[in-house]
């Protein structure tokens, strides 16, 4: 495709612009029937005209790749005449594959996504046989957030439905309170939809979806089945509980099923970092940690890099936002230097991130530190990774390598991957990926290596807690196309 002259340029976004509109509402006649669609692992529902267009030119940035709502457009149209079920399908990949047969001959895009996409066509076979109900335990940050992706995903109501939240009261204008925390955030913005208060059925009506408002101290106690809440899975985002004695109160609960935890889990509770060892969840287990949000960011990363590159040794910083377990000002702490005021200080201080990834990388036994120093800003974080490896590379082969790793592998939805060289912490709020690696940072010198590696710690972090769920529900769907480079692991 030829670059547009100085003159092109206007009339050139005008026509993608409206390609780009034409899309909304073909994008979300497919969702509603489960048909999610994606371009090169970015998804593309519930986004604005500008939000495709952007999606777009990171595809072109990224992948080298020309890709652009002209090679788009024809076929998610052709999609949209097709009879297709439930499935997930990257027009992205898709129209770089249809690109490619058009330069051996000539083939409609009707033709082409017909065949690319025979296994879906007519295949009405809903994501679960029945949705699944999902309680939040806790409303802090990671609970809105939970709610929000919740919410969104609803889709046409056959997989994850957030049923309640359970709550201690903290008011007479609790309810009414906790439906604003949910409207407004002041990270995340404004939530996209509508949302009204039910006083008298104690309910939050979301986009049309009714959650009970569940008021208790004790997880056990509670009866989820007289709110017709059956077999649920319970989020517990409190971080009150994380062994299996105290978590084990919820499956106490009338109603109650499973419980994921939104930290470590401690004792032999699994820890599950989406994508990396999602199949170590059996259908019969019951308690599930999530592990924290930078053992969710560093572990695909170094997963990938050991694949290709062994690690020999290596030390990770963690610079992280400031959070809630942190004093505004300075105040009695149980921990050292956490009781300093977080607006006003960096804090140095433990984590456990570096011992986790072991758990999860056996190999990795005695090769990993790790330290962490809390920073004044309020979400988005950054991982250093300074890594010796077993041979020498150089910055463009690693570079290469991770951009790749970041497209065409089955972890593209945990691993981003940026080249700009002005990237801030602010322009990453809202990243659904467990972590960025920022291109333009990366120092390689023979055999070492240090990588930067951004991270969203409350919604890429919300996002791989939601993808642990839907794995563990048996929520499935047809990948097109198939040939995603699948790694070792």
């Amino acid at each position: 495709m030829a670059l547009p002259t100085l003159d092109d340029y206007f009339p050139d976004w005008k026509e993608r612009e409206a390609l780009a509109e034409a899309m909304i509402p073909l994008i979300g006649q497919l969702y509603r029937r489960n048909v999610v669609c994606y371009c090169f692992g970015r998804a593309m529902y519930n986004q604005s005209v500008t939000q495709l267009m952007k999606t777009h030119r990171y595809v072109r940035q990224i992948a080298n790749n020309e890709l652009s709502e002209f090679e788009s457009f024809p076929v998610l149209e052709a999609m949209s005449k097709l009879d297709l079920g439930p499935s997930h399908i990257d027009i992205g990949r898709l129209a770089t594959k249809y690109m490619e047969e058009l330069e051996k001959g000539e083939v409609s895009a009707m033709a082409f996504v017909e065949k690319e996409c025979a296994e879906v066509i007519g295949r009405h076979v809903p994501p679960l046989p029945q949705p699944q109900d999902v309680v939040l335990y806790g409303f802090g940050r990671i609970g809105r957030l939970l709610a929000r992706l919740l919410i969104e995903k609803t889709g046409s109501g056959q997989q994850l439905r957030l049923r309640a939240i359970v709550v201690r009261k903290g008011g007479k204008d609790d309810l009414v309170k906790r439906a604003s925390l949910l409207r407004r955030d002041s990270v995340h913005g404004p939530f996209e939809g509508t949302i009204r208060v039910d006083e008298e059925n104690s309910a939050i009506i979301a986009n049309g979806n009714v959650i009970r408002v569940i008021y208790a101290s004790n997880p056990a106690e509670i009866d989820y089945e007289s709110f017709d809440i059956h077999n649920a899975v319970i989020i517990d985002n409190t971080g009150a509980w994380r062994d299996q004695e105290g978590l084990g109160q919820h499956l106490k609960a009338k109603g109650a099923a499973k419980v994921v935890l939104t930290a470590p889990g401690k004792g032999a509770i699994k820890n599950i970092v989406s994508g990396v060892n999602s199949s170590l969840m059996e259908p019969d287990d019951t308690i599930l940690g999530a592990a924290s949000c930078t053992t969710n960011a560093i572990v695909p990363v170094l997963k990938v890099v050991n694949e290709e590159f062994e690690i020999v040794n290596g030390h990770m910083e963690t610079v992280h936002a400031y959070t809630n377990d942190q004093n505004l000002t300075d105040n009695y702490h149980s921990k050292n230097r956490r009781g300093r005021s977080a607006p006003l200080n960096m804090v140095i201080t433990e984590t456990g991130a570096s011992s986790a990834v072991v758990k999860l990388m056996p190999e990795m036994e005695g090769k990993l530190t790790g330290n962490a120093i809390r920073v004044p800003t309020p979400n988005v974080s950054l991982a250093i990774l300074n890594l010796t490896l077993s041979r020498e590379t150089t910055p463009e082969e690693m570079s290469a390598f991770l951009r790749d790793v970041s497209l065409n592998s089955n972890l593209q939805r945990q691993i981003d991957y940026t080249t700009s060289p002005d990237v801030v912490s602010t322009d990453l709020v809202g990243n659904r990926h467990a972590c960025i690696i920022d291109g333009e940072a990366t120092i390689v010198s023979g055999n070492r290596a240090v990588l930067y590696v951004w991270y969203d710690n409350e919604f890429g972090y919300a996002c791989q807690v939601i993808r642990v769920v839907q794995k563990w529900a048996g929520i499935s769907y047809p990948l097109i196309p198939t040939d995603v480079v699948k790694l070792g692991f």
